[in-house]
């Protein structure tokens, strides 16, 4: 019977270091015993194979002890960001069917769920019992990421541990492996960019040097002093890290740069900072991915970034990118078109959402929605993610999501929501609001009351009161004109 991948490597190399948290260390032995104990646990819940695990958790030992703790017991882990209001969290607990969810609060009090929450210091409290590993196939579903949806409800992407397995092989292959690589991880793990990073690791046997979040002292303080090999950020990360550094380690091997859109010349500035004991080297990687495939699909190495500055390179291993037109017939290099990506790492479908699993996943391939071209060498270039998406702060926010929020209040008629360039987020959220004609509404009650309903980074910083919304002859919101509506006012 094939174990998962924490169980192979600690009886493969059971002193390799395996995590590392501020001043804790694990090896791989010992995370092996840890998660054995968190398995035991979870068992003596009842828990079974297939049944829904949601974690709720910040960056924390404990998550990734928990995910590796999933994957052994055969559950389905349902990774729910931190971010999200009570109602969004409730909504994707019981669109999932999770049986329980680990979390902490703020308080202490958990919100209403529909299922049993459970704070991680109190499970860690009961006494395990003995278990059975579930059967270990790549063709398990591992776990259902939630991503944003054009419909204003989230969709539930389902990726097994073939798309993780696959994933991890094509990235080595690009991005290159040593022995003795330590990734340090910011990203928050209840997004696949995270939890990507867990597994890859353990099946490469090398170490996670995990932080609690993007805290730049935090950081920094580590790329300098813990050996740092490789590390994942979003633009707007990278931007803050310029603003204190003057050098990078002589350790640091690469920057996997993806989340958002990078301008050539951040990358160019990250780029020319020279490295401790020696002259700039190029260290960025530019890179395309998504949720529905597992994180990367295509990155462009550090030294080719510097030649072709504002392409994200050639698919990954395994993976193809076509571009096809509007009737899904393949257009020849430098036509703009959608995105079609095949291969392994291509997820198994939404989750209970057939209707959109068919319109995304046609014959094994996967329509992204997102527009770009290939040039003559093969090389992606991205025009624009996905219809209408916008990203601020590397979080993904669909507008459709947060019209729908701001229409439930009685003094709005029609909204519109847009992203406007920022210098640091990348994007900030704006709306273009057509209020009810008997009722009076300001932009301030407005935000207070997207408050209430959604995540901080989904609430638009920026609203404006207008008498109609602009429109083709067909009736479709022209998104353009709103932007540009509000081009005189400066971000925050």
């Amino acid at each position: 019977m094939f174990t998962d991948w924490l169980k192979a490597q600690a009886r493969a190399r059971p002193q390799g270091i395996a995590l590392v948290f501020g001043a804790q260390t694990w090896n791989y032995q010992e995370l092996d015993d840890w998660v054995e104990g968190w398995c035991g646990r979870l068992a003596g819940l009842s828990l079974t194979a297939g049944e829904r695990l949601g974690v709720c958790l910040p960056n924390h030992p404990v998550v990734v002890a928990l995910v590796h703790a999933a994957a052994r017991l055969g559950l389905i882990l349902v990774p729910l960001n931190t971010r999200l209001t009570p109602p969004e969290l409730a909504w994707q607990v019981t669109e999932t069917g999770c049986t329980l969810v680990i979390g902490e609060w703020d308080g202490g009090e958990p919100p209403l769920l529909g299922c049993p929450v459970i704070p991680p210091d109190a499970l860690a409290q009961r006494d395990p019992v003995p278990f059975q590993p579930a059967p270990f196939s790549l063709d398990t579903r591992q776990a259902i990421v939630f991503t944003s949806g054009t419909s204003g409800r989230p969709k539930g992407a389902m990726l097994t541990f073939a798309n993780h397995f696959w994933s991890a092989a094509a990235s080595a292959f690009r991005l290159g492996l040593w022995p003795e690589d330590r990734w340090l991880t910011c990203l928050p793990l209840y997004h696949v960019g995270g939890q990507a990073i867990l597994f890859r690791s353990a099946l490469y046997g090398t170490a996670v040097v995990l932080q609690a979040g993007f805290d730049l002292e935090a950081i920094s303080h580590s790329l300098d002093r813990e050996g740092i090999t490789l590390v994942s950020l979003v633009p707007t990360m990278l931007v803050r890290l310029l603003e204190r550094r003057t050098h990078w380690p002589d350790s640091l091997r690469l920057i996997l740069l993806g989340g958002a859109a990078a301008e050539p010349a951040l990358i160019q500035q990250a780029n020319q900072l020279p490295r401790l004991t020696a002259p700039p080297t190029p260290l960025v990687a530019p890179t395309y991915g998504l949720s529905e495939a597992a994180s990367q699909v295509a990155t462009l190495l550090p030294a080719e970034a510097q030649i072709k500055p504002g392409s994200v390179g050639k698919p990954l291993l395994f993976t193809t990118v076509e571009i096809v037109d509007e009737q899904g017939y393949t257009l020849p290099s430098g036509k703009i078109g959608e995105l079609v990506v095949r291969g392994p790492t291509v997820m198994a479908g939404y989750w209970q959402d057939a209707a959109a699993t068919g319109q995304t996943i046609r014959a094994g391939a996967l329509f992204t929605g997102d527009l770009g071209y290939l040039d003559g060498d093969g090389d992606l270039w991205l025009v624009q993610r996905r219809t209408d998406l916008i990203v601020t702060g590397g979080e993904n926010v669909y507008p459709a999501e947060v019209e729908a929020v701001l229409k439930q209040h009685p003094g709005v008629a029609a909204a519109c929501v847009v992203g406007l360039p920022h210098p640091q987020w990348g994007q900030q959220l704006a709306a273009l609001i057509v209020p009810h004609p008997a009722q009076t509404v300001t932009p301030e009650e407005l935000i207070a009351f997207a408050r209430h309903h959604l995540a901080g980074y989904k609430i638009p910083r920026l609203i404006r009161l207008t008498d109609t919304l602009p429109q083709t002859s067909s009736g479709k919101i022209e998104r353009w004109k709103v932007v540009s509506s509000f081009s005189f006012l400066v971000a925050e």
